[in-house]
């Protein structure tokens, strides 16, 4: 009698993707940011596979509203380089979230994704906006909330 162990892996031309819309408004950056990482990777689906792309589309909006615990906003800089001699630039935190909130979510968010061809394919499934508009009613996204590690689709 032979027992079937194989597990079950995804391929790329089977997956289904949905659209999901996250409200930003007073939810803490870093737990936002893992858990949207969930979703685009596909983690909370039980067909997740890790070398296929097996996550769902995810749009945030309020991101102006999103909330930074302790002393962040004075603390934390942003930091990149121009490729030039000397060319280290710095933004604090507290600028960022006034003239692009949206950037600072987006950078949280993609630091949680891996740092490969997977990655940036999942990056290119979030959309992120400052307000509560947005251009993706079309796609007809599910309303998602986030509570601690486990959401909840309506």
């Amino acid at each position: 009698m032979a027992i079937n162990n194989r597990s079950y892996m995804a391929k790329a031309g089977e997956v289904e993707s949905k659209w999901y819309i996250v409200d930003a408004t007073d939810v803490i950056l870093g737990r936002l940011a893992s858990q949207v990482a969930m979703i685009l990777k596909g983690k909370n689906k039980p067909t997740y596979t890790p070398n296929v792309l097996t996550g769902d589309h995810v749009i945030i909006i309020n991101c102006a509203k999103v909330r930074l615990t302790g002393k962040k906003l004075e603390k934390k800089y942003y930091r990149y380089h121009t490729g030039f001699i000397g060319g280290l630039k710095e933004i604090q935190y507290k600028k960022l979230m006034a003239e692009k909130p949206e950037k600072a979510v987006y950078l949280a968010v993609k630091g949680m994704l891996p740092s490969n061809r997977l990655g940036s394919d999942m990056l290119k499934m979030l959309r992120v906006y400052p307000g509560a508009e947005y251009d993706n009613q079309a796609q007809k996204p599910e309303e998602l909330k986030l509570t601690g590690h486990v959401y909840d689709a309506e």
